[in-house]
């Protein structure tokens, strides 16, 4: 019979091999400094994504413009200030213009070939002028513009209606539920709304797609 501290030690010697190899990594990489990670985890329970932007502001005062952060294996740059953020995203644009490759993305969105999602490259830009000439032109939205004038003046006169009452109103549901509203009317030719069992599952799917986090982004490639 095997001994239990046989099976314990089994079973928790990957993992120390795991944070070895993860910690010497560290050490020898170039990236900017941050904050010191747990084992495994790394930044990821210390990192609140309704206050995130308050967060970096103050690891910016410690550890200076650029913040290095890691979730799990993977590691993430947070860039501070409005000048480094326009060299990144104005003038080193080709160079971070790529987005990782989650499982989840893969599973949803036709495995990352899709005009958000897909790599810079021939293939984008070819989708992407697809995209603009038969869906975002000038002639093609103003087709939609009384959709969503319609739609606009709903969403005025309930917050017109919560303000005469003295009730709070949450704008950020309201937004959600605009854009839904318009994208269905768009596409189906009605309203989300119009079947309550149906509107109130389509609402809460971008909660359940996107806002959550999917525990298997933060495991190694090789792993997945």
């Amino acid at each position: 019979m095997v001994s239990p501290l046989v099976t314990v030690a089994c079973l928790f010697l990957p993992l120390l091999l795991l944070i070895f190899f993860q910690n010497r990594k560290g050490k020898n990489s170039k990236f900017p400094p941050g904050p010191r990670g747990l084992p495994i985890v790394g930044n990821l329970l210390s990192v609140d994504s309704t206050t995130l932007h308050l967060q970096l502001w103050e690891l910016s005062k410690k550890y200076g413009p650029i913040v290095s952060l890691r979730f799990g294996s993977r590691k993430a740059i947070a860039v501070c200030t409005s000048e480094l953020a326009r060299e990144v995203l104005k003038d080193r644009d080709l160079e971070c213009c790529g987005r990782p490759k989650l499982l989840g993305q893969q599973t949803l969105f036709f495995k990352g070939y899709d005009v958000i999602f897909s790599p810079y490259g021939e293939f984008w830009r070819e989708i992407r002028k697809i995209c603009v000439l038969n869906v975002l032109s000038q002639k093609q939205v103003s087709t939609f513009s009384p959709i969503r004038h319609s739609e606009l003046k709903d969403m005025m006169k309930r917050i017109s209606r919560n303000a005469s009452s003295g009730k709070p109103y949450n704008f950020t549901e309201a937004t959600i539920s605009l854009t839904s509203t318009i994208i269905c009317r768009i596409l189906f030719g009605r309203s989300y709304e119009d079947n309550e069992a149906d509107g109130s599952r389509f609402y809460s799917l971008p909660g359940l797609t996107v806002h959550k986090r999917n525990p298997l982004h933060i495991l190694p490639k090789r792993v997945i």
